[in-house]
């Protein structure tokens, strides 16, 4: 008997919930619900959720501050489901930690999906977290602490820098494609290739000596982008 995943929903829309509640429950998903974002943020710290499905319209505050909150201290994946369709909405969501944006109305196979990776990705970064940090040369990234330094200097990246700066330096070496970062930090229909080289040309000004002539984050054209190691003196 496999162990039910748990999913917190906060959603204030009576019918909505319901209907996300009877889908999740008949795919042997534990769901746990609230209609308002305090009481969200409460049963986030205390039920330790394995995924949240949170909507932006809520009565007492906007989703985005529960977004904001919980990713101050929790990594949870954070599945957005709103009806909110302006792009840049989308994009601040996403910018804040968000793990995946479903816009209303949704089929249940395509909300299923979009849990199913969320949470498959989720387990897979936490089992490659078997060190505490990384060090290459002065930049050094502690985990456990969520601390980014460069030359002893504290660098303040948002949420999403820092998940970026995360993914590469667990790939030391390894060329990460756009694609394959698009899909493991906002899901697997994620193509805001754009967002991307925002993100990383923002961390660049953050961590680099000369951001034009990276020593970190390098970019291979065309590819991806690949942080460099300690033995790498190629880049």
């Amino acid at each position: 008997m496999r162990i039910k995943e748990k999913i917190l929903l906060i959603e204030d829309e009576k019918s909505l919930m319901s209907y996300i509640t009877t889908i999740l429950s008949y795919h042997e998903y534990e769901i746990i619900q609230t209609n308002n974002g305090h009481m969200g943020i409460h049963m986030a710290a205390s039920h330790a959720p394995d995924l949240i499905l949170l909507d932006l319209g809520l009565p007492d505050m906007d989703g985005i501050t529960v977004l904001e909150r919980v990713r101050e201290w929790s990594d949870v994946p954070i599945i957005v489901v709103s009806a909110r369709q302006n792009e840049q909405e989308k994009v601040k969501a996403l910018d804040m930690g968000a793990n995946d944006y479903v816009t209303k109305p949704f089929s249940s196979d395509e909300l299923l999906a979009r849990i199913r990776s969320a949470i498959r990705i989720s387990k897979k970064t936490a089992n490659t977290r078997s060190e505490s940090a990384f060090r290459n040369g002065g930049l050094m990234i502690d985990y456990e602490k969520r601390v980014v330094t460069v030359d002893g200097s504290n660098v303040q990246l948002t949420p999403t820098e820092y998940r970026i700066v995360v993914l590469l330096s667990r790939n030391a070496g390894k060329v990460l494609t756009h694609d394959y970062i698009l899909r493991l930090l906002w899901g697997p229909y994620a193509t805001e290739n754009q967002t991307l080289r925002v993100n990383v040309a923002n961390i660049r000004r953050k961590i680099e000596k000369n951001p034009a002539d990276p020593e970190y984050i390098v970019t291979e054209i065309g590819v991806g982008y690949r942080m460099t190691d300690i033995s790498d003196n190629s880049a």
